[in-house]
């Protein structure tokens, strides 16, 4: 009743399409959840996320819950959770990641979940770490722990958006450190990001995992696939 009310006099409206939500719904109305760009990668045996990977680093499991394309609902989704400061937005389609996470015949070998971090500067300013809040909402749905202070990033990069597979990885191959590695020895690390296109930014964070004798596995958000 109460929750009711609250709608009527303070309508919440879709993430996506901007229409009122009602009462059982919840960022994106049921439409909208039902268009979502859905990979299936959780599947798949081997799927396009798991191949990009193959000769680069030594990852266990690799998925991606959506499809990422200029065109896609995923873009605006993406656009305001990582500038407009949609902190509940993030957390919830992490949430929906978990979801897709259990229906995997792998993730009972996931032991942590470790976010891909940001510089402090662009977390000072941004205000969140979306790749954190991400794997916040995973954590709610898979009860597994996060790490979210594992890996630091100790160089300011400018933006991967426009850039090319050889210089995305120039751009980031020295610009992670992994803080205490210690602390995840005997673990299987879940590392998160918001959108994989060539890798590099994962990779750069698996190769420290690797050096440290770590397994891993890698998921994201969406995946856009050329």
């Amino acid at each position: 009743m109460l929750t009711a009310l609250l709608h009527l006099c303070f309508p919440h409206v879709c993430e996506s399409c901007g229409t009122t939500l009602t009462p059982t719904e919840a960022f994106l109305c049921h439409q909208c959840m039902i268009q979502l760009p859905r990979t299936g990668f959780q599947h798949y045996t081997e799927n396009p996320v798991e191949k990009l990977f193959y000769g680069r680093v030594p990852v266990q499991h690799a998925i991606a819950a959506y499809y990422f394309s200029q065109a896609s609902m995923l873009r605006k989704l993406v656009h305001k959770i990582k500038y407009r400061h949609k902190r509940k937005l993030s957390i919830y389609m992490g949430k929906q990641i978990g979801k897709i996470l259990a229906q995997t015949s792998w993730i009972h070998e996931i032991t942590c979940i470790v976010p891909v971090p940001i510089t402090k500067k662009r977390e000072k300013f941004r205000g969140y770490n979306q790749s954190a809040l991400l794997s916040a909402g995973i954590a709610a749905i898979t009860g597994k722990p996060v790490f979210a202070h594992a890996l630091k990033r100790t160089s300011f990069t400018s933006s991967q958006t426009r850039k090319g597979r050889v210089l995305r990885w120039q751009n980031v191959q020295h610009a992670f450190k992994l803080e205490q590695p210690e602390l995840l020895k005997g673990e299987h690390v879940l590392l998160i990001d918001d959108v994989i296109t060539t890798g590099a930014t994962t990779e750069a964070c698996g190769k420290l995992f690797q050096q440290a004798n770590i397994p891993f596995s890698i998921c994201s958000l969406a995946y856009a696939h050329h």
